[in-house]
């Protein structure tokens, strides 16, 4: 049967494996996945709680305060999970359940860094300089080591997967995978996600616009 863990491992595999060069401001949504006959949700004045995967805690407070107020901005009341689950229960997932329940959580907004790579990137002055500047030195030098190592810098892309779940239902309504190229810091880029995230469920009808 093709589930949505399924479709979500495909969506990954997908960002992990694809070309596109992002810019460091910038999160692009590869692939997303919505559940057939997903409307609005009505959550209106009702609790969603706000989810960043993450072994941080640091990075996960700042990123679920900033997901839930994204939330709050558009009709319903949004609460970082950090404020809800005790740490050490944070990974056990009935401890979780019954921690959102009694905290009257509808709606869950999960986000996940489900890759992160880092690459080397060479510059115009690395063929210009040291063993490059004649065949001679690069003879030697490129017999010696199998790969080329000059100036140059490390290209980091982290890819995030995100899924909506209806609470109640016990079902996703929406899934996607966004991918980002050389951010300049990790809390500011998740800070930034946030926003996206919710304006793409704007932009795919999940959600009521909110004030600009």
């Amino acid at each position: 049967m093709y589930t949505i863990s399924h479709r979500v491992a495909a969506l990954a595999c997908a960002a992990a494996l694809g070309s596109v060069v992002i810019s460091a401001d910038t999160n692009e949504f590869l692939s997303t996945w919505k559940a057939p006959g997903a409307a609005q949700m009505n959550f209106a004045g009702r609790k969603v709680g706000a989810v960043l995967i993450t072994d941080d805690t640091s990075l996960r407070m700042s990123a679920e305060e900033a997901l839930a107020r994204e939330i709050t901005a558009r009709g319903p009341i949004g609460v970082p999970a950090y404020r809800i689950i005790p740490a050490e229960e944070v990974k056990k997932k009935d401890a979780a359940k019954g921690w959102f329940e009694r905290a009257g959580i509808d709606g869950l907004v999960i986000l996940r860094i489900v890759k992160t790579e880092t690459d080397k990137v060479y510059s115009s002055v690395v063929w210009s300089s040291g063993y490059y500047g004649n065949p001679w030195q690069y003879w030697d030098y490129g017999w010696a080591t199998v790969y080329p190592i000059g100036a140059g810098r490390d290209s980091t892309t982290i890819t995030v997967e995100t899924l909506l779940y209806d609470v109640a239902k016990g079902s996703p309504i929406w899934a996607g995978v966004s991918r980002a190229t050389d951010p300049k810091d990790v809390q500011t880029y998740m800070k930034k996600l946030a926003s996206d995230v919710v304006k793409r469920l704007e932009k795919d009808g999940l959600v009521k616009k909110g004030a600009r």
